[in-house]
């Protein structure tokens, strides 16, 4: 788990980057503007910093040079923009980001981007883990046996995963193997809901209302990623 702070003026890429990180189990902390982004950089000591090019106040360049010519750019710096030039963002690289974005910021892109320079900072400072480190080594069964698979699921799955009621209607059979399915995933990514979308091949709102429909428990699934 890391501290990013994510300095853009546009509400939307604030909200989309906050929920997309924090599924991920970072700390996230949101700037509208230059002003905002210096007082953060004070009080919390990010470990990553995603700064826009473009604001109104002072551009995401100005105040890179700003916080390396002060000393302070000893965290990583990863740039984005949806109209910067390859003259800005060579600039940018100069003066001491690490990376650059351009938008729209797709999930993969951000995600790797975000390893990477977190993998950059030094030995003692957090650091991006794998997923299998996530997974707490005290949960109860069988919630433990699902979440420390690795490979191809095991033929020996816990009862509740297997056993179904086949004397029902299809709809009711369809369903009930659907949930067992999706906290299956939800089990094994660590309550994620980006992880579950990816490997469902769902969308995220489509996810969700599909979750609602079936009764299947969110916060359950976020307790155990805890």
């Amino acid at each position: 788990m890391a501290n990013i702070l994510v300095v853009d003026d546009e509400l939307g890429i604030r909200e989309l980057l906050f929920e997309i990180l924090n599924d991920e189990g970072h700390q996230v902390e949101l700037a509208e503007n230059a002003a905002q982004a210096r007082a953060a950089r004070q009080g919390s000591r990010p470990d990553l910093v995603l700064l826009d090019i473009w604001m109104p106040d002072t551009d995401g360049v100005t105040l890179l040079k700003e916080w390396a010519t002060a000393g302070l750019l000893n965290m990583p710096v990863v740039m984005m923009s949806g109209h910067a030039t390859i003259d800005t963002a060579v600039e940018a690289t100069r003066i001491g980001a690490q990376a650059f974005l351009e938008k729209p910021i797709t999930l993969q892109k951000l995600l790797k981007a975000v390893e990477s320079g977190l993998a950059r900072k030094p030995a003692a400072a957090p650091v991006v883990t794998t997923r299998a480190h996530l997974v707490p080594p005290t949960l109860a069964e069988p919630a433990a046996s699902i979440m420390t698979m690795t490979g191809p699921v095991p033929v020996e799955m816990p009862a509740h995963h297997q056993s179904f009621d086949l004397d029902v209607p299809l709809r009711e059979a369809r369903d009930a193997f659907e949930k067992a399915y999706f906290e299956f995933h939800l089990a094994k990514e660590n309550g994620s809901m980006t992880r579950v979308a990816e490997k469902t091949g769902l969308e995220r709102t489509h996810l969700y209302r599909k979750l609602k429909q079936l009764g299947v428990d969110l916060a359950r699934g976020k307790r155990q990623g805890v």
